[in-house]
């Protein structure tokens, strides 16, 4: 009888520290990655000469897969008329938008959860920040997201 509950304890140990590490290994994988992007008319596509500029910070958690982001500039042709996220796609190139901004004022500020492929081309720096104006329909500042 001793020799079976000497095996219980040892598997009962067993099995919570195997638990233990699936917990760590877990928690180990789950970040919160930091991204931002400085906004500038050179960065439009085509380029224009906005003396405006900006800058947007965001962060991302991977356990939550909450973007929490702020969005600031100064400077602009006119009021902003639009603001979002584009993507997914490379620096140089125009894309749709994947994630419109609830406000245009400076600081714009929001928080959104992502789907894994909006997230996974978040990360891989396919998404940029857009604020576009009368004088700039198609985009015044753009800054690519980067980590």
């Amino acid at each position: 009888m001793r020799k079976a509950n000497h095996w219980v304890c040892v598997s009962a140990l067993g099995a919570a520290t195997l638990g233990l590490l699936f917990m760590t290994a877990a928690a180990a994988r789950a970040e919160v990655v930091k991204l931002q992007a400085g906004l500038k008319g050179t960065n439009e596509v085509p380029p224009n000469n906005s003396a405006g500029s900006g800058k947007a910070e965001a962060t991302y958690d991977t356990e939550t897969k909450t973007l929490t982001y702020s969005v600031t500039y100064t400077g602009l042709s006119g009021p902003v008329m639009g603001a979002h996220f584009h993507g997914p796609v490379e620096a140089g190139k125009n894309a749709g938008i994947v994630l419109p901004f609830k406000t245009v004022q400076s600081p714009i500020q929001g928080t959104a959860t992502l789907t894994e492929g909006q997230a996974t081309d978040l990360l891989a720096g396919k998404w940029y920040a857009n604020l576009h104006t009368a004088a700039n329909p198609g985009g015044e500042l753009r800054g690519q997201m980067a980590k």
